[in-house]
């Protein structure tokens, strides 16, 4: 295992991070099994576990406080508020308000005294970002977190926090978590060169493609579209559908890259998201822990600069061949808010 260290914060982490958004109702339900995942990860050398309030509704943080009995002091740990957690008003977003009753929750069913990163998850247009900030750095100042970040925010989202935190004295985002793959690679065209020109550190997810590098979808073979990741949404997965087209030409290609190296395509993936200047930390996201043996088989492969020139013929740098859709601004989803003052939507 190799480890870098988290921008300028001087925690070292593990460059493969534990993502525990698959522990609980929405994957594994089985909390022993989990727990083992998270032991066998941290014997192996990660020492970096993220996961976030709104997994299963508190019960990946649940899992992940129970796993780190006795081995707390041992992992960096991060997790994320932002999501409506339960019914009504002011439970969720970006306020003062909500992130001090969200934080105070998170420790508890993380069973910890603090958090070592602790992540804006999304972008709020109803919170000024120097509210964010002020209150993040409030959580500093008493101890409950050790540094913050942003996760999946835009390049000028965070470049305008970077402006804001400067201007008005406040501590800044140390941190974000964009979308990074072999078959999504727009976070090159602004997102890490940012990230790099403010001393960000970076932690990638869906190195996998939501399961699409997994090796299970190719090119001429019948995959079951009703089971594992492609339940959810058999679309994306649909080899008969032309917006699939590139990505599964690209994944013939990629697996022939892997087998030339000697490796599996989910090896492949994760050291491609491992290799970029820009990232500090790539999060791996397991459900069983044959997933997890799989991942972990490629934490020691490293990219030379003709398998990455190779990987930029086939996918070129910046490229997507697929949406992330991992944020929209929401005046582009909700046509109200092209039309009415946010305020007035807010109030509605």
């Amino acid at each position: 295992m190799r480890y870098r260290f988290l921008g300028g914060t001087g925690i070292e982490v593990s460059v493969h991070c534990l993502g525990a958004m698959m522990f609980g109702a929405i994957a594994n339900r089985d909390h022993d099994e989990c727990v083992r995942i998270v032991h066998a990860a941290l014997d192996h050398g990660i020492n970096f576990v993220d996961t976030a309030d709104m997994y299963s509704a508190g019960e990946s943080e649940e899992i992940v406080g129970k796993a780190l009995k006795g081995r707390r002091n041992e992992v960096v740990l991060a997790t994320k508020v932002h999501f409506p957690m339960g019914e009504g008003r002011n439970r969720g977003g970006n306020s003062r308000r909500w992130i001090t009753t969200a934080v105070e929750d998170s420790l508890r069913r993380l069973d910890t005294d603090w958090i070592d990163l602790y992540q804006i998850h999304r972008p709020d247009p109803w919170t000024d970002i120097e509210e964010t900030l002020w209150v993040l750095g409030d959580l500093v100042t008493q101890g409950k977190i050790r540094a913050f970040g942003c996760s999946t925010f835009p390049p000028e989202e965070i470049v305008a926090a970077h402006h804001v935190a400067e201007r008005r004295g406040l501590p800044r985002f140390r941190t974000e978590q964009p979308p990074y793959s072999l078959l999504a690679r727009g976070a090159e065209r602004s997102m890490l060169p940012v990230c790099q020109r403010y001393g960000m550190g970076v932690l990638t997810w869906g190195p996998l493609a939501s399961g699409f590098l997994t090796g299970k979808y190719r090119k001429g073979r019948s995959a079951d579209l009703t089971a594992g990741r492609a339940a959810y949404e058999p679309a994306w997965f649909d080899p008969d559908r032309p917006e699939n087209a590139a990505k599964y030409t690209a994944v013939e290609e990629l697996v022939a890259l892997a087998g030339e190296l000697g490796r599996t395509l989910p090896e492949l993936a994760v050291a491609f998201a491992a290799a970029h200047p820009a990232v500090t930390s790539v999060i791996i996201g397991p459900r069983t822990m044959d997933q997890l043996t799989v991942l972990l088989d490629g934490a020691s492969l490293t990219l030379d600069d003709a398998a990455l020139d190779r990987i930029d013929e086939i996918v070129p740098p910046g490229t997507d061949l697929y949406d992330p859709n991992a944020w929209r601004p929401l005046a582009l989803t909700d046509p109200a808010l092209r039309r009415r003052p946010l305020s007035e939507r807010a109030a509605a």
